[in-house]
């Protein structure tokens, strides 16, 4: 009878090191992945929106330290110690990261958590763009995102670039959630004491809070009764008011498809693309909620102003951006950023 040898023991693999840690930070919450090279999602996490020129720009970090912690702990790693990051590359796509000095001074402060070997930090704009370049597809068009503000950038393969400071009013910026709120609430306190004309937006925009008035809401909204951040839950009833046919709505609307195409042509334009066959893709809450006033109307201008481009809305998370910037600078085969896409859906 043979002697049986005690069986080896089997030993677990070595667990699958992220190669790039993507960070997709919005003005309301802010998205973390850890992803391997080969575009497999390690882990993903969560946590509140980034406002450095509110918070500063160390707690505004902290923010983006907790998403990266969420999604550490759910690729099972141990907390980023010096020395032993989490990834090879940290690829951040950061809302107001608007100039390059912010974008240098940003990469500055995550650089110093040690959560990646290198650290690229890019304005959010450009997560929709690279989102939204289908699979092979070069980095060349341009992106339009609006979601509580408004913004624009283009690029094309050699590196050239167009954008704006998209500081708001000082800058020239009309529009995004906020100035829709503002614009709607305007034209309503005028309607309703006389000084402008008649719109519906003077009993549609109180009555979502339950107000009989503009009288009421403005009172509500100065004595902080009703807290300043909800307006951004008029742009909503905005756009309701506009599609049941209220002139003053509707030409609000307009404008917001103005300048969306405003910005894109003029980037277009910057990049010498005018002429070609280019894509422009739409992000952010505003352009993605399918208003179909708001979507005519941009597809009818930029026919007219850039009958070339290639409209399409990006409705895939700007994390997915984030990190197939990651792998591109990682130079890593089409099959990853493939593999990645399919993750996000």
């Amino acid at each position: 009878m043979g002697v049986t040898s005690p069986a080896r023991p089997v030993r677990p693999s070595p667990p699958v090191r992220p190669a790039v840690l993507a960070i997709d930070a919005g003005n309301s919450k802010t998205d973390a992945a850890l992803i391997a090279a080969d575009g497999t999602v390690l882990g993903t996490g969560r946590a509140g929106g980034f406002q450095p020129p509110r918070t500063g720009v160390e707690e505004a970090v902290d923010v983006l330290g907790r998403a990266v912690a969420e999604a550490a702990e759910a690729a099972g790693l141990a907390p980023a110690a010096p020395g032993a990051p989490y990834a090879e590359q940290v690829s951040a796509c950061l809302a107001n990261a608007d100039l390059p000095v912010e974008e240098r001074q940003l990469a500055d402060a995550i650089g110093a958590r040690g959560w990646g070997a290198a650290t690229r930090v890019f304005n959010d704009t450009f997560a929709i763009l690279r989102a939204g370049l289908a699979a092979g597809e070069r980095p060349r068009g341009v992106a339009v995102v609006c979601g509580a503000g408004i913004n624009c950038v283009g690029m094309r393969p050699d590196g050239r670039t167009a954008r704006f400071p998209a500081l708001g009013q000082i800058s020239g910026d009309w529009g995004g959630g906020g100035g829709l709120a503002a614009e709607a609430l305007w034209w309503a306190a005028r309607a309703e004491d006389g000084r402008g004309g008649p719109t519906e937006l003077a009993a549609a925009l109180p009555g979502h809070f339950g107000l009989g008035s503009m009288a009421e809401l403005i009172e509500a909204l100065h004595l902080g009764t009703l807290a300043h951040g909800r307006t951004h839950e008029l742009v909503p009833v905005l756009f309701s008011v506009a599609a049941a046919g209220d002139a003053v709505a509707s030409a609000i609307v307009e404008r917001q498809a103005d300048e969306v195409v405003a910005l894109a042509s003029v980037a277009l334009a910057r990049l010498e693309l005018l002429e070609e066959e280019t894509p422009v893709l739409l992000g952010g809450g505003v352009l993605t909620a399918g208003h179909e006033q708001l979507d005519r109307r941009i597809a009818a201008e930029l026919a007219r102003r850039a009958p070339h481009a290639r409209v399409s809305v990006v409705s895939a998370p700007p994390v997915l951006g984030a990190g197939l910037l990651g792998l591109d600078a990682l130079g890593a085969l089409p099959e990853a950023h493939g593999k990645l896409r399919a993750h996000f859906g």
